[in-house]
């Protein structure tokens, strides 16, 4: 596996059959990092072996995980794969933008994950706020909806492809480690310290509004470049603001 490769990050998936052949996928394509949020029938699970097919390095070293924050704690961007844009300001890609992406991030020394929703009804607006993009396939628009499993099969195949071309990013330097993107997890605490203030001083008004205004101020945090020193200073201005009032 390489150092590169994006995690799978498969949020509350529901059949182990689908998780079985989302792991084929991957490992058809090199990719070995799967990371399950809240799979609905547990974990492990035998018939995700049973449909597997061979691909059990993939799912013995699946890791489970209680919210997309935990999954994804370690990398500092995030993709969200969805039919629907659902009204929230982020870039939308193609899944080969969005590779060429993960990629030039990945030789800069980030960590990335691609998420993928529950087969029924995909991500949720909550899910989606917290990436950074949105990655959408040009599917029929009359008939969009994908399998679970074809959906990891197409980005890990975008993935495969670029790596055995030609043209790969350049290396790039390190940045200072406090310069350096900030991890999923903590944009996920700064966005809960900062929601949790506005909470106290009855900002999120009226209460009927509280929901859409939660998650549209998550998804500002989620789409900006935060980097760790960011994140510092804004938990920081934060907590000056409160020992002001």
């Amino acid at each position: 596996m390489s150092d590169l490769a994006p995690a799978i990050v498969l949020v509350r998936p529901q059949l182990g059959e689908n998780i079985g052949a989302a792991a084929r996928a991957m490992l058809n394509f090199g990719l070995e990092d799967m990371r399950l949020v809240g799979p609905r029938d547990g974990w492990p699970n035998p018939a995700a072996r049973a449909m597997a097919a061979g691909a059990d390095p993939v799912l013995e070293a699946a890791t489970v995980h209680e919210g997309i924050g935990a999954a994804a704690a370690d990398c500092s961007f995030m993709l969200a794969t969805t039919a629907r844009v659902r009204g929230l300001d982020k870039p939308v890609l193609t899944p080969e933008a969005a590779v060429a992406g993960i990629r030039a991030r990945a030789a800069a020394g980030e960590r990335t994950a691609i998420l993928f929703g529950p087969e029924r009804a995909g991500l949720e607006n909550d899910d989606v706020a917290r990436a950074s993009a949105i990655v959408s396939v040009p599917v029929n628009p009359g008939f969009a909806s994908l399998n679970l499993a074809q959906c990891v099969l197409l980005m890990a195949y975008e993935w495969r492809r670029q790596m055995a071309g030609d043209a790969s990013p350049p290396p790039q330097s390190r940045p200072d480690p406090m310069h350096a993107p900030a991890p999923a997890i903590e944009v996920e605490r700064l966005a809960d310290h900062w929601e949790d203030r506005l909470d106290a001083v009855q900002f999120f008004f009226p209460p009927e509004k509280a929901p859409y205004m939660k998650r549209s101020l998550r998804n500002l945090w989620s789409r900006m470049p935060l980097s760790r020193a960011d994140v510092q200073m804004l938990h920081g201005a934060l907590r000056q603001l409160v020992r002001g009032r």
